[in-house]
């Protein structure tokens, strides 16, 4: 059963998330919260697999709230970060946190049921168009590329795969671009995580870009 928490200041949200998410069969809401602060105290008393974190709240903002809660040894838990918009400012600011993805609020009942089963076991959400314009947004801020000594010990095929995570590719649209199988193509990834120090595809993602590892084609001339 994957337990969630739900952290939305709006009632009406919470209670719309809670009857889809409350129907499936595998998936549980097990706290409900209406602000950061309170969203930290349900994940100490509830230990939810999956919280999905409004990224605009009063008291605690959700993007603070997300800090403080993956930055604490003692909750093991994925956040999925809920915005209005899919270009809000804050979004990378909490994949750089360690959010594993994020979700506009109007998504499609079967989108969200889909996302809450995919962070659960251990992947992030990051949509290749939504992901391609955030990181589109961060490059044209003209912040300098900062190397990453992490990335020397990855060999020249998981610097490939690296490449097509930061896409927004998939285990298996990796293993049919390469012609690798999908278990290779996950043990790639794996790999590169470990050797990298980051916790999911989220933040590989971030990593990728911000170390200047992989260009945006859509920015090179």
């Amino acid at each position: 059963m994957i337990r969630v928490l739900l952290v939305d200041d709006q009632r009406l949200v919470r209670a719309g998330f809670r009857s889809i998410l409350d129907g499936e069969d595998d998936i549980s809401v097990v706290a409900e919260a209406a602000d950061g602060r309170e969203a930290l105290q349900a994940a100490h008393d509830h230990h939810p697999d999956v919280v999905l974190m409004d990224i605009r709240m009063p008291v605690l903002d959700g993007l603070a709230a997300t800090r403080h809660l993956l930055a604490d040894p003692g909750v093991h838990t994925r956040v999925v970060i809920l915005t209005t918009f899919d270009l809000d400012e804050d979004v990378y600011g909490a994949l750089r946190a360690g959010a594993s993805g994020f979700l506009v609020k109007d998504t499609e009942p079967e989108e969200l049921i889909h996302a809450v089963r995919v962070v659960a076991r251990g992947d992030a959400l990051l949509a290749p168009s939504i992901t391609r314009r955030l990181i589109a947004e961060f490059a044209a801020r003209g912040t300098r590329p900062a190397p990453s000594p992490a990335l020397d010990r990855l060999t020249d095929r998981e610097r490939e795969v690296l490449s097509l995570v930061a896409a927004g590719l998939s285990n298996d649209e990796i293993a049919r671009e390469l012609t690798l199988s999908p278990a290779t193509a996950k043990t790639h990834v794996s790999r590169i995580m470990t050797k990298t120090g980051t916790r999911d595809r989220a933040q590989l993602v971030v990593l990728a870009y911000e170390s200047g590892a992989v260009t945006p084609r859509w920015l090179t001339p």
